[in-house]
């Protein structure tokens, strides 16, 4: 087989929340790259007992860049594992580009994300009918800039879910965007630090006590922060269970909960 790079997701932390294809490929790679900081070592039980493990936490893209060109030089196969879904600040796409200047191929294998990770260990639904039908996923703007037209303020004003990574650092300019974009103060939102990790961290308050509950809990990395009504909303009912509602497998009015005459 020639040369090729697979990049896995391997989700949010608990090592059994890596998927099948993951761990197989995982298991026929000749190298696996992971970061210790971000992916939970569990993952290398899947890895071959020849297989070289290369730890990534300090090795910006030019080291990377040299395996990779051991790779296409020696057809080897490569997993290299990201923490959550590669799809999500993941930063694969400068690795895909280099893949495709050295000729190798490649290949996005998805993983679980922290947003799924953090609303199950919150038990919480994130679009609720009548409530919140969409979730935004976004970040602060800190040393990474963004797009002038996706800052917290502007998604704010929406009024909707809002799922907010890589921002714990500087709660109170967060906490400060939220409330100036028109989410008021009593919102709901939840902190979700480390999530499905064994050392998993829950802060649920509303949007006035956030800055001063993340401070309180020395949080500044790994964390998922959730804001909007949603997380608070109970007492809805969706349609698609409902006897009276029909669609392309059910007419209104059948199923044993169907109202009868």
């Amino acid at each position: 087989m020639p040369g090729r790079v697979w990049f896995i997701g391997a989700g949010p932390g608990a090592p059994d929340l890596l998927t099948l294809r993951g761990a197989r490929l995982i298991s026929e790679a000749d190298i696996v790259v992971w970061a210790r900081s971000l992916v939970h070592e569990g993952v290398l039980e899947h890895a071959r007992p020849d297989a070289e493990i290369v730890e990534s936490t300090t090795i910006p893209l030019e080291g990377v860049r040299e395996i990779y060109e051991r790779a296409a030089a020696g057809d080897l196969r490569i997993a290299r594992v990201h923490s959550g879904d590669p799809s999500l600040y993941g930063a694969i796409m400068e690795q895909i580009e280099l893949c495709e200047e050295l000729g190798l191929g490649w290949e996005i294998v998805p993983g679980v994300s922290s947003l799924g990770a953090a609303a199950a260990a919150l038990g919480r639904e994130l679009t609720v009918p009548e409530v919140s039908q969409s979730v935004i996923l976004t970040r602060r703007a800190t040393r990474t800039p963004m797009p002038e037209n996706e800052g917290i303020e502007r998604f704010a004003a929406h009024g909707t879910t809002m799922a907010i990574f890589l921002s714990a650092a500087r709660p109170r300019g967060l906490q400060e965007e939220l409330l100036a974009g028109g989410y008021p103060p009593e919102t709901p939102c939840a902190v979700v630090y480390r999530a499905s990790w064994p050392d998993e961290q829950v802060i649920e308050c509303p949007l006035k006590e956030l800055a001063g509950r993340i401070r309180q809990a020395g949080i500044r990395r790994q964390a998922l922060i959730l804001v909007g009504p949603a997380l608070a909303a109970g007492g809805r009912r969706s349609r698609l269970y409902s006897p009276t509602f029909s669609h392309m497998f059910r007419r209104a009015g059948e199923g044993e909960d169907a109202p009868r005459a």
